[in-house]
Order: C-alpha cells, then sequence, then structure tokens
C-alpha cells in the first residue's frame, strides 16, 4: 500500500521521503464475467482471436522514461482520437509490467514502424529482455521519451487519460509534437504475421 501511495504522490508531482520503489507491478487481471457459471460464453477467447486477426492494423512501439531508464513495448492497437484537441489512443494488458513505468513518467512517444521494421518490433514484444540492447534512438523533443531511429513517423505526447476496458487498460495521450518522413511503407499485422502494404486499391 505504501509503495502504490509513493507511486501516486510522484505521479503528481509531489515530494515524499520514502525508500526506493519495488519493481514496477502489473495490475490484476479483473474478474470479468457477461455470463453466469452454468451458461455457455457466447464467443470463446481462440474464435474471438481468429477472427479479430483478419482487421489488418499498423504497428508501433509506445516508449517512456521513467528514473530507471528507457522503456517501451509493441503495440498494434493505437489510433487517433481527435482533432481538436489532438489526442491519440492505444491499449495495454492490465498485466503489463511497462505500462507502470509509462504511467509513471506521465508522457510516452508513438514510434510507428516501417516495413522493414519487423524485428524490432519483436523485440520490443519479448517481456523480460533488455528491449533497449542495440537500438539506437533519440529524445522525443516535448517529453524526451525515447524517439527510436529510422521510424516513418512519431507522437510525442503526455498522458490524458487511462479509462478501463476489461482485460486492458485504454490510454488517451494528448499530443505535444509529431513528424514524419514523405517516404516509407508501413509495417502491417494481419492474422498473426508481419506483412507490407503492396499497392493502392
Amino acid at each position: 500500500m505504501a509503495a502504490t501511495a509513493v507511486r501516486y504522490l510522484r505521479s503528481v508531482g509531489a515530494a515524499t521521503t520514502a525508500a526506493p520503489e519495488a519493481p514496477p507491478q502489473a495490475l490484476p487481471r479483473p474478474d470479468l464475467r457477461a455470463v453466469r457459471d452454468d451458461e455457455r460464453p457466447p464467443v470463446a477467447p481462440a474464435e474471438f482471436r481468429r477472427v479479430l486477426g483478419h482487421f489488418a492494423s499498423g504497428v508501433t512501439v509506445v516508449t517512456a522514461r521513467d528514473t530507471d531508464g528507457p522503456t517501451g513495448f509493441a503495440c498494434q492497437s493505437f489510433a487517433s482520437l481527435s482533432l481538436d484537441p489532438p489526442l491519440v489512443s492505444f491499449m495495454v494488458a492490465r498485466t503489463s509490467t511497462t505500462w507502470p513505468r509509462i504511467a509513471r513518467a506521465g508522457v510516452f512517444c508513438v514510434n510507428i514502424l516501417g516495413a522493414e521494421q519487423g524485428e524490432l518490433c519483436r523485440g520490443f514484444a519479448v517481456s523480460g529482455a533488455d528491449k533497449f540492447a542495440g537500438v539506437a534512438y533519440g529524445e522525443a523533443p516535448a517529453t524526451g521519451s525515447p524517439l527510436l531511429d529510422s521510424v516513418p513517423a512519431w507522437i510525442d505526447c503526455r498522458i490524458h487519460a487511462v479509462h478501463t476496458g476489461g482485460d486492458h487498460l485504454i490510454v488517451v495521450g494528448r499530443v505535444e509534437a509529431l513528424g514524419a518522413e514523405e517516404e516509407g511503407e508501413p509495417l502491417l499485422f494481419h492474422r498473426g504475421a508481419f506483412g507490407r502494404f503492396s499497392g493502392r486499391a
């Protein structure tokens, strides 16, 4: 409980003299039930994944920097949300151990990956590894979050709101700065595999 209070105080900028924090912990998976125990669930998780996998998405790496250094994770559930004010959103599992560090930082950078950056994405999808080993990056201009080298586009944000969404959290960011290259193809994710944009309809 004390560690939780210290994390909150630090997140709002309050001074604290508590001992060093323990490593960030994931939120517990919520016990969510849409049906009673004696009823058949409306959708099997495996079927849910199979069908939703037909929706192709772009791929990003969401990064931040806290007192322990740079952190980040691969994320395909990123979307633009609002033009005025400029807002974006992404979803992260409640069991993520990276999210508490991003929340503590209060800021993040969305690195949109290009067609040739599948291996970079795989590196950030591994849990518990040193994801920044051998990865070149600079600082995003507004927040100082890690801006990965050679990404075709990036969005630098401050955390605006966080909402619960079942076993995930819905994170809304207010855009402080952004940029993109004129050329380059996106990295796509479809039915469990990476792909690339092959032409215009």
